[in-house]
């Protein structure tokens, strides 16, 4: 059961951000007195208790977040890792018993379809998400075909990223900023 293991926060923040200055805006979330009551840890034994030491550095690093469809998935569709009917195809590895092209292609570099997703997409917050679902956690069953990914990433990406649109040229862009941060306590 995922009951006990998955947790979620939202924040507000009701003043000026400058991505310029995304170390310090980092620094000082991890730090607001509010914020740390919220978050916890998980121990090792899967339960979940309040952070004990106070956050004293923060790495950031900016994920680029320009996608506005889900067109950079579709080299994964003609490539030879899903079946003409979207399921996705077996594979034998050396050391995960159930393995598929589609897992091999998002971690193995020297995969023959680890480039299909080129190096610059697979750096986009869209790609790292659809990843991460892909792969999932302790309690992951895999899917068999790869719409359950797509429409579960293609939901989540909608409701973390906002856009606009431009009332001159009418092209659509988002406006979020998506940082990835590593806090240390």
């Amino acid at each position: 059961s995922m009951l006990g293991r998955v947790s979620a926060q939202s924040y507000s923040f009701d003043q000026s951000f400058y991505p310029y200055n995304s170390d310090k805006f980092a620094l000082c979330f991890f730090r607001d007195p509010d914020v740390v009551t919220s978050l916890s840890r998980q121990m090792k034994a899967g339960a979940w208790v309040p952070l004990d030491k106070p956050v004293v550095s923060v790495d950031v690093e900016p994920v680029p977040c320009t996608k506005v469809s889900m067109e950079l998935f579709d080299p994964i569709y003609s490539c030879g890792i899903l079946r003409p009917s979207g399921h996705v195809v077996k594979c034998f590895h050396d050391v995960y018993p159930d393995y598929d092209e589609l897992r091999q292609m998002l971690q193995e570099e020297d995969s023959e379809h680890y480039y299909v997703v080129g190096r610059e997409e697979r750096g986009e917050f869209l790609f790292r998400l659809f990843k991460h679902l892909c792969f999932g956690g302790e309690l992951c069953q895999y899917e068999d075909t790869i719409d359950p990914y797509i429409s579960t990433t293609k939901h989540i990406y909608k409701d973390l990223i906002s856009v606009q649109k431009d009332p001159e040229t009418k092209k659509i862009s988002v406006v979020s900023t998506v940082l990835k941060v590593c806090a240390y306590v």
